[in-house]
C-alpha cells in the first residue's frame, strides 16, 4: 500500500522560493502576523514593508506603491482573511490593474494572526474571484514548484497578477529577527525608493523634507 501526502505546503515552502525568485529592485510588502516576521526571518531588507496591527492594509498599500514606482515590480503578500475583510481593495486593483503588481494571497482558511478562527468561506475559490475583480491573469496554486516557474517565467503582462498559495494553517507565531517599529519600516522603505519623508507639523500645514 502506497501512502500519499495530502497535506497542503507551508507558509515557508513557499516564502523560500519566493526569496530565491525574487525579480531585481522587487519590493515587497507583507501584512501582519506570520506574513510579515517569517518574511524578515527568510528575507529580511530594507525594501521590505512589514504590516503591524492593520489588517487588510497591505493590498491597498502595495497598490500605492505600484502606481508610484512603476518601474520596480512590487509583490504583496495578503492572507485569505485579511482580504476578505477588504474586498473592495481587489476591486480596485482590477480597475487600475498595473502590470507591476504581483499579488500572492495565502489560503490557509483561518485567520491565522488572531488565533486560527475559520473563514466564514474557507473554500471560496479567490482566483475566481480575482478575475471577476478584473485581474485577468489569476491562478491557484498548490505547488511551491508552480510559484517558482510563475516567479521566473514572468513576461511582459498587461495588468496585475494574483497567485492564491494553497497553504497549511501556520498558528504558532515565529521569532522575526528583531522587534518591529513601523516607523522605522516606513523610513527604511523610503530611503529604499529614494522618496522623501513627511514632516509632520503639530497643527497641520506639514510637509515633504526639503521642500
Amino acid at each position: 500500500m502506497v501512502n500519499v501526502a495530502t497535506s497542503r505546503p507551508t507558509r515557508a515552502d513557499y516564502y523560500r522560493v519566493l526569496a530565491d525568485n525574487l525579480p531585481p529592485q522587487a519590493l515587497v510588502v507583507t501584512s501582519l502576523g506570520n506574513a510579515s516576521y517569517l518574511w524578515a526571518k527568510v528575507h529580511e531588507a530594507p525594501e521590505n514593508f512589514y504590516f503591524e496591527d492593520a489588517m487588510g492594509l497591505a493590498l491597498p498599500l502595495s497598490l500605492g506603491l505600484a502606481i508610484a514606482q512603476p518601474n520596480r515590480p512590487v509583490i504583496v503578500v495578503e492572507g485569505d482573511g485579511g482580504l476578505l475583510m477588504h474586498m473592495g481593495a481587489l476591486v480596485t486593483v482590477g480597475a487600475v490593474n498595473p502590470a507591476n503588481l504581483t499579488v500572492l494571497i495565502v489560503q490557509n482558511g483561518v485567520h491565522a494572526a488572531s488565533g486560527g478562527q475559520a473563514l466564514t468561506n474557507a473554500a471560496l475559490d479567490l482566483a475566481q474571484l480575482a478575475r471577476a475583480s478584473g485581474i485577468a491573469s489569476s491562478e491557484n496554486i498548490d505547488k511551491p514548484q508552480s510559484l517558482a516557474d510563475k516567479l521566473r517565467g514572468r513576461a511582459a503582462r498587461n495588468g496585475a497578477e494574483c497567485l492564491v498559495l494553497a497553504t497549511e494553517p501556520d498558528l504558532d507565531v515565529v521569532r522575526p529577527p528583531a522587534s518591529f517599529d513601523p516607523l522605522l519600516s516606513k523610513h527604511r522603505l523610503q530611503a529604499a525608493i529614494g522618496a522623501p519623508r513627511y514632516v509632520h507639523a503639530v497643527f497641520g500645514g506639514g510637509k515633504l523634507e526639503g521642500a
